[in-house]
């Protein structure tokens, strides 16, 4: 076994790679969901399986797979672990960026809490500098965006959450019926000038979820268009990172990448 850490951001893809073209035979990633997506993106069009072992702010891969939190249970459990193909996302943001994400991509409220998080604070509480940036939020205006998804026009919305996972930031499940299994998003709408709307919208996601609530749009689909309203811009992160502005494009990417999946996953879920 060979143990190589990453040298900085945006290295950790160009590592496995490195390292599947030199013959292994698995990869495991250790850290957040970053060092993940950025594993993963370096991986795409290999067989070679990626296996994780949980570390960063939240990991929402590691809880939305049951995994845990501590290394070295989750270590202990990988080789109960099949290997699957699984569907990636695949984002082209402006006219210079393509990535591809694992779990989610979210644009709007959320990316904008993402931009304006206080790193230093973030570093030293984790997850709590999110609520912070969040609430600090509270009762402004919020930009605004066209949606378009599978060919169809909906209502003008203010945040946008186009998910391959159940888990929202380790906490929170705002997708229902969806997994890294399926070869379609569920996306989520959500409208509001400002972020009054949202005090609903969270009492909806922690008890019987978003479909219904007014104001709040669930669908399925494998396409997604996006694009600013007016002249304000609209922020873009994928997989908890930020990755850019509107316009966008959001799109399935089958068969993308081998992932290490504990057998029960997925078997509970309710899959549209």
């Amino acid at each position: 076994m060979t143990v190589a850490p990453t040298t900085g951001p945006g290295t950790a893809g160009a590592i496995a790679w490195d390292h599947i073209e030199k013959g292994s035979d698995l990869v495991i990633a250790a850290g957040g969901d970053g060092t993940i997506n950025e594993t993963a993106e370096g991986m795409i069009g290999s067989h070679v399986p990626l296996a994780i072992l949980p570390g960063g702010t939240a990991n929402v891969l590691a809880m939305e797979l049951k995994l845990g939190k501590r290394m070295s249970l989750v270590a202990e459990r990988l080789n109960q672990c099949p290997a699957r193909r699984i569907s990636m996302g695949h984002l082209t943001c402006g006219s210079d960026i393509s990535r591809h994400f694992l779990l989610m991509a979210g644009i709007g409220l959320d990316a904008h809490i993402v931009h304006h998080v206080h790193l230093g604070l973030k570093a030293k509480t984790g997850k709590f500098a999110y609520w912070v940036a969040g609430w600090s939020l509270f009762g402004r205006r919020l930009a605004q965006m066209d949606v378009e998804v599978d060919g169809h026009e909906y209502p003008t919305c203010s945040f946008a959450l186009i998910s391959k996972v159940r888990n929202y930031g380790g906490d929170f499940e705002i997708a229902r019926e969806v997994t890294l299994l399926d070869d379609s998003f569920e996306v989520l709408l959500f409208q509001g000038r400002t972020t009054i709307p949202y005090v609903r919208y969270f009492l909806g996601m922690i008890g019987k979820g978003l479909k219904g609530v007014r104001g709040v749009s669930v669908v399925r689909g494998r396409n997604v268009k996006l694009r600013q309203h007016d002249d304000r811009p609209v922020w873009v992160q994928i997989d908890g990172e930020l990755a850019g502005r509107l316009p966008a494009e959001i799109s399935i990417v089958p068969d993308a990448l081998t992932l290490l999946v504990p057998q029960s996953y997925g078997s509970n879920t309710i899959r549209l």
